[in-house]
């Protein structure tokens, strides 16, 4: 047995669902079905029973909960008490970011934050939300950056900031500064992969209009940086975020046409946990971004 079982039990109850508390942890449904299993095995009986297709928990599992919800709880307090004492709270902070924010909006404001609080370690990681959020959760990092939705009540969940997607096109692209959304129909149109959060909400608002099914070429491209490079090869269009092209709007590598009548953006979110500790550099850091 270890932590993690117990923490995965303690959703598993608090859910009523290994598949919900599987999607909280970021975990496959067979691999917190394995969990549960190895803390059966470990307290050799069931905690939880099958009937009618429903999970529920066994006396035993109800009488256990409330032991499991201590130790993981004191075992989050344990360590931030040690570090707490090696003064890492307030002279470490790790920050985990998804992919658009911790490569296009991060590296300024660290830089900043670095010059105005000189003693203060950075460590930066930069993942897909559920693999960020997932270190979040097992404590390797104290704040996560994302753009996806959060839904963990064990986190503190904030709105940093809205970001615009916009409508990008090669610097000698036919098009004026505005065009109809049915102007799409007959463009390449570079996409993130499917799984992209991005491109859910792109997708939709085409939806909306009666045009993502006229979209018969296009192309897909496994990172924004590709994009950029093709869109600008003129190779086709795509709709990014106005952070990750901002430079190359500026350097007139590329050219922003709006399009009559939509107006899209993505949320920005700041996510931590609860913490008994100050952590300096955590709070200063905060102060920080909400001020840009």
């Amino acid at each position: 047995m270890n932590i993690e079982n117990l923490k995965v039990f303690c959703l598993v109850v608090e859910e009523g669902s290994i598949s919900q508390a599987a999607r909280l942890r970021f975990l496959s449904q067979p691999a917190a079905t394995k969990q549960i299993h190895q803390l059966e095995n470990f307290y050799d009986t069931l905690l939880f029973d099958r009937e009618g297709g429903k999970l529920k928990i066994t006396e035993i599992g109800k009488k256990l909960y409330p032991f499991a919800r201590t130790i993981v709880n004191d075992f989050n307090r344990s360590k931030e008490m040690v570090q707490q004492v090696k003064g890492e709270l307030n002279s470490i902070l790790a920050v985990g970011a998804s992919f658009s924010i911790g490569e296009f909006l991060l590296p300024n404001l660290l830089g900043t934050f670095k010059k105005q609080y000189s003693d203060s370690k950075v460590m930066l990681t930069i993942k897909n939300t559920p693999s960020i959020l997932e270190d979040l959760s097992n404590d390797l990092i104290d704040l996560a950056l994302v753009e996806g939705m959060v839904e963990n009540k064990e986190f503190i969940v904030e709105k940093l900031k809205d970001d615009q997607l916009i409508l990008i096109c090669p610097s000698n692209h036919q098009w004026n500064d505005q065009i109809d959304i049915t102007d799409l129909e007959n463009e390449r149109m570079i996409w993130r992969e499917s799984t992209s959060g991005t491109r859910l909400i792109i997708e939709n608002m085409l939806k909306e209009h009666n045009v993502l099914e006229k979209i018969e070429s296009y192309m897909e491209l496994g990172s924004m940086q590709a994009i950029k490079s093709a869109v600008e090869a003129g190779l086709g269009i795509s709709i990014l975020p106005k952070i990750v092209v901002a430079r190359e709007l500026e350097q007139g590598y590329l050219r922003k046409v709006d399009i009559k009548g939509v107006n899209l953006t993505r949320h920005l979110w700041l996510v931590k946990k609860h913490s008994r500790f100050p952590n300096t550099a955590l709070t200063n850091f905060i102060q920080l971004i909400k001020g840009t």
